[in-house]
């Protein structure tokens, strides 16, 4: 038994790797929504109201069911979960290709959101179970994943969707099918997994947490902060990968192809941040980085919309490593404030950001339709001050090698 024990507490990194890689190909689907809009907005004339409109059904329908999914896997784990929701989304990608109308986009979203929300709890549960004494790698890995996949969506839409039409994107159904392949090997790892904690412990299995004792008010005050953080970091980031190719291509009149490259440019530095920063947090803890990745990129968010082409770039790598460094390590803090519910922390701050996203999406959308391109950027590069709500988070603990 104690055996046991010792090989459930030890990093198994081929599992980590395999959860970062289905999250690659997960959230790579999912990106395909926000990789179509400009030539949405060519080719069937839709508004950014009704852009935004997309993404808020997508993110919105995944953000309400990911706490929900996260709550029932906390009570009763669902291994096979995991390719089901893939499937969902597989269907739902299909009809997308094939929608030539804004109601079936619509249902199309629906299912790529459902299968998202079905997805993301229990692969960051994975993540975890494979985690042993590296939460914050084990977190980063797969949120790396996942950042992937989504920074691939201005690729996608330069050199696939600009040349072969919506039709292109089935050629992100072939990789869809080998995520499949690999949920269903995870979920049979999974099953064992379950087995081997059950033969280990009988008692419930609680995350030990770097924060001190806190009282319920001090958790309610935490998880408020830190939905604020998300709140504002989402918002933001959804300006810059869903619409800021639109003032580049207005206010620098550059083509729509070199717009998303910068995009891309600035997702790749945000997979490089959030790679690096949950390795860091297990060095000097969850605040810390949390704090580096809202004082850092602050001044550059500020000043982003009133630079020069060649200084935008710049920046924009500056801001994607920065912002992105806590990405992962706000999972982390939210499941250390509360350790009995890992699936559930998991669920509320992965489907708050894809809410605040979507939120975000039809706000900026609106904004972008009544008070035009510049004006729209330039009042949510003001959002980011909201970050410093991280200064009031509780500080944890740097747990030390042994």
């Amino acid at each position: 038994m104690n055996d046991t024990k010792a090989t459930l507490n030890n990093p198994i990194y081929p599992v980590m790797i395999a959860i970062g890689v289905a999250h690659l190909i997960n959230d790579t689907m999912q990106s395909v929504v926000p990789a179509m809009f400009p030539l949405l907005e060519r080719d069937l004339g839709l508004s950014f109201t009704e852009l935004g409109i997309i993404s808020f059904v997508l993110n919105m329908f995944s953000s309400a069911l990911q706490p929900v999914v996260g709550f029932v896997s906390d009570k009763k784990p669902m291994p096979y979960a995991l390719p089901i929701g893939m499937m969902c989304s597989f269907i739902g990608l299909t009809m997308l290709i094939l929608a030539e109308q804004y109601w079936l986009i619509l249902i199309s979203v629906l299912f790529l959101g459902f299968g998202s929300a079905v997805f993301h709890p229990e692969g960051s549960r994975v993540s975890f179970m494979s985690a042993g004494n590296k939460r914050g790698l084990a977190q980063s890995i797969y949120q790396v994943g996942g950042n992937s996949g989504q920074a691939l969506a201005p690729l996608i839409s330069a050199f696939i969707l600009d040349v072969y039409g919506q039709r292109g994107a089935a050629i992100v159904l072939l990789f869809t099918t080998l995520g499949i392949a690999i949920l269903l090997k995870i979920s049979r790892w999974y099953v064992r997994r379950l087995e081997a904690e059950k033969l280990s412990n009988k008692k419930k299995k609680v995350l030990i947490s770097s924060l001190p004792p806190l009282t319920k008010k001090q958790v309610g005050i935490a998880l408020t902060l830190l939905m604020v953080i998300i709140f504002a970091r989402s918002f933001y980031t959804t300006n810059i990968t869903s619409f800021y190719v639109f003032y580049l291509m207005d206010h620098y009149d550059l083509t729509l192809r070199m717009g998303q490259i910068f995009i891309f440019i600035f997702m790749a530095c945000g997979v490089v941040g959030t790679f690096f920063g949950g390795s860091l947090s297990d060095q000097i803890g969850r605040k810390n980085v949390i704090l580096l990745s809202v004082v850092a990129p602050l001044p550059f968010c500020l000043f982003l919309p009133y630079m020069p082409i060649w200084v935008v770039l710049i920046f924009l790598i500056i801001i994607g490593t920065l912002i992105m460094i806590s990405f992962s390590v706000t999972v982390v803090y939210a499941q250390e404030l509360v350790p009995s519910k890992i699936g559930t922390m998991a669920g509320l701050t992965t489907g708050f950001a894809f809410g605040m996203g979507a939120i975000g999406a039809v706000v900026i959308g609106l904004l972008l339709d009544s008070i035009g391109i510049a004006n729209t950027i330039k009042l949510v590069s003001i959002l980011p001050i909201l970050l410093i709500a991280a200064f009031f988070l509780p500080k944890d603990k740097v747990e030390k090698p042994i």
